[in-house]
C-alpha cells in the first residue's frame, strides 16, 4: 500500500497523481481535523466525500492538524489519486464535493501538485489568528463562533511587546501540551498583535505548532493586557523544560489557520527531508521528558482559572 507521506508513484505509465486541496472549514462542530471513532471529525467528512464521489478510499494528509473547535480558512491537504480517476473527475471535483460536503467545510480548490509535494512536511511556515472582543457590549453576535469575548478591556500595546519577545526558535515547553517522543522546539518567524474593526488580532507564524502552543501562547498575552501578569512574563517561561500550569489555554473559538507556506517545487524534497530531522534542544534529555510526563494537564481557560476575564460566545 503506497504510503502518503512519501511522494507520490510517478506518473508515467500509470500509478499515482498526487493533488493539493485547499480548505476552508467552521470548527465549532467537529472534534478536530483527525479522524476519531465514532466522532465528527473534518478528516473524516472530506475523506468520506471523496470516496463517495471517486468511487474508491482516498487518504488525506494535512498541513495543520486543528483540534476540536478551531476553524481554517487556508487548510492545505494532499492525496494520492489514481491516474485515470483523476483524469475523470479532477475538472468537477470541487463542484462535486460542493454538492456532498456540508456547509461548515469547503474545498476552495484542487490541483495536480509535483510528486514531492507533501502537504505536512514541506511546509515552511504556518500561520494562525486569534481574534478576541473586548468591546463593552461583548462580540459582535454575527462572530460569535469566531470570537472570544472579554469582559476587561485589554493593553494591546503591552500585548504587542509580549508577544514580540516570544519570536525566535526556543523551547516552547512551557506553552505546550506533552506528547512522548515530540519536541517543543519551533521557530516563532512573527508574532504581532494589532487591533481591527473592533477586534483585536493575535498573529503568529512559525514553522510548526505543538499541540495547544498558540491557544497557550494567548491566554499568557490575555493575562498580561488585563494587567494581570507583567509584558515580560511570557518570555520568561521559555527557561522553563515542562508545560506552565500558570498559562490558560485560550478557548478554540477564536482560534483560525489563516494560511500555509511552501518553498518553490525545485526545493519541497529538500524541505521535507530538513522536516523530518527531529530537532533536540542542546542539554534537553530523558530527565526533562519524564519530569514532563508527569505534569498534569493545564486547565482551560476559563472564568474559574482565570477571575472574570473570558467568557465564549
Amino acid at each position: 500500500m503506497h504510503d502518503a507521506d512519501e511522494p507520490a508513484t510517478p506518473t508515467v505509465g500509470g500509478g499515482l497523481v498526487r493533488v493539493r486541496l485547499d480548505i476552508a472549514y467552521d470548527g465549532t462542530d467537529f472534534s478536530g481535523w483527525a479522524v476519531q471513532s465514532e466522532q465528527r471529525t473534518v478528516q473524516g467528512v472530506l475523506q468520506d466525500a471523496l470516496a463517495q464521489i471517486a468511487r474508491q478510499p482516498i487518504a488525506l494528509t494535512v498541513a495543520g492538524r486543528t483540534d476540536a473547535g478551531v476553524h481554517a480558512a487556508g487548510q492545505v491537504a494532499h492525496a494520492d489519486v489514481g491516474v485515470a480517476a483523476w483524469s475523470a473527475l479532477g475538472a468537477s471535483l470541487v463542484r462535486r464535493l460542493a454538492g456532498v460536503l456540508p456547509p461548515d467545510v469547503r474545498v476552495k480548490s484542487i490541483s495536480q501538485a509535483p510528486d514531492a509535494f507533501d502537504a505536512r512536511f514541506s511546509a515552511l511556515w504556518r500561520r494562525y489568528e486569534y481574534r478576541i472582543s473586548d468591546a463593552e457590549a461583548g462580540a459582535n453576535p454575527l462572530r460569535r463562533r469566531q470570537v472570544l469575548a472579554l469582559r476587561r478591556t485589554v493593553d494591546v500595546a503591552a500585548m504587542s511587546r509580549a508577544a514580540k519577545a516570544l519570536r525566535g526558535e526556543h523551547d516552547f515547553a512551557a506553552f505546550c501540551r506533552y506528547r512522548e517522543g515530540a519536541t517543543s522546539i519551533r521557530a516563532v518567524q512573527s508574532f504581532e498583535v494589532t487591533r481591527e474593526a473592533g477586534e483585536i488580532v493575535c498573529t503568529v507564524q512559525a514553522d510548526a505548532f505543538c499541540h495547544s502552543m498558540v491557544r497557550s501562547l494567548v491566554g499568557a498575552l490575555i493575562a498580561v493586557g488585563e494587567g494581570r501578569r507583567p509584558d515580560d512574563w511570557p518570555a520568561s517561561l521559555l527557561a522553563r523544560t515542562a508545560r506552565a500550569d500558570d498559562v490558560s489555554v485560550a478557548p478554540a473559538l477564536g482560534l483560525t489557520l489563516v494560511a500555509v507556506g511552501y518553498p518553490p517545487d525545485e526545493e519541497l524534497a529538500a524541505r521535507s527531508e530538513q522536516t523530518r530531522r527531529r530537532r533536540v534542544a542542546p542539554g534537553f534529555g530523558r530527565a526533562d521528558r519524564t519530569e514532563r510526563s508527569a505534569r498534569p494537564k493545564p486547565a482551560p481557560y476559563s472564568v474559574a482559572n482565570a477571575g472574570d476575564a473570558a467568557t465564549t460566545g
